[in-house]
């Protein structure tokens, strides 16, 4: 394979940075296929201790997601609010935020970057010194009811072994979608026109 011809950045030509150009776009292009992979990798290696992999918890999210009728953007959010448990465990949320921000509506990537301390309310009284009711700081915030109704019916709920959650390859055509949007797109990462997650089944 060809390479630059610099070790310094500043000392690259037209000619490397035009190469390295197209190598990004090919590289870019199997984002989805390598969030696939670390999903798959979850359901190996991933914090003990609960009754289901993370994988299983991500697939338990998305297909909740998907059977209330959601779109792609909350499908794909589900199924990676936790993807950055394996290597950022202290802000999980934050990294799986950053990871979907270039691709999703801004509502989805406020919601993702917040579920950690809205899910706050169903431990934290368990432990000393932490303060469940942390999520109240965003009680004026447009996006809140939604952050509180993802952890609610989307997240908390998601810890069943016996769940009939849909396969990870069910999902691949979700992330691959996603994922082959243009980054940043205004038309996609613009606030959300319909506010809120679809209604729960009655």
């Amino acid at each position: 394979m060809a390479t630059v011809s610099f070790t310094q950045m500043k000392h690259g030509t037209h000619q490397d940075y035009a190469m390295l150009q197209d190598l990004e776009h090919l590289f870019f292009s199997k984002t989805a296929k390598r969030l696939y992979d670390e999903l798959e990798r979850q359901g190996q290696d991933s914090l003990g201790g609960y009754a289901i992999s993370r994988l299983e918890h991500g697939l338990q999210s998305a297909t909740r997601a998907w059977r209330e009728g959601a779109n792609d953007d909350w499908v794909v959010a589900a199924l990676l609010h936790d993807i950055g448990d394996g290597l950022a465990p202290q802000n999980h949320d934050r990294m799986a935020a950053e990871i979907i921000r270039p691709f999703v509506c801004e509502e989805v990537t406020w919601v993702i970057e917040h579920h950690g301390v809205f899910q706050m309310i169903y431990y934290a009284h368990h432990l000393d010194g932490w303060n469940p009711n942390e999520r109240d700081q965003y009680r004026d915030h447009p996006y809140y009811q939604t952050a509180v109704d993802f952890c609610e019916r989307w997240d908390q709920n998601c810890f069943d072994p016996d769940y009939d959650s849909q396969p990870l390859e069910f999902f691949a055509p979700f992330l691959e979608r996603v994922f082959a949007r243009k980054a940043y797109a205004p038309e996609v990462i613009k606030p959300s026109g319909n506010s809120g997650l679809p209604l729960a089944p009655q």
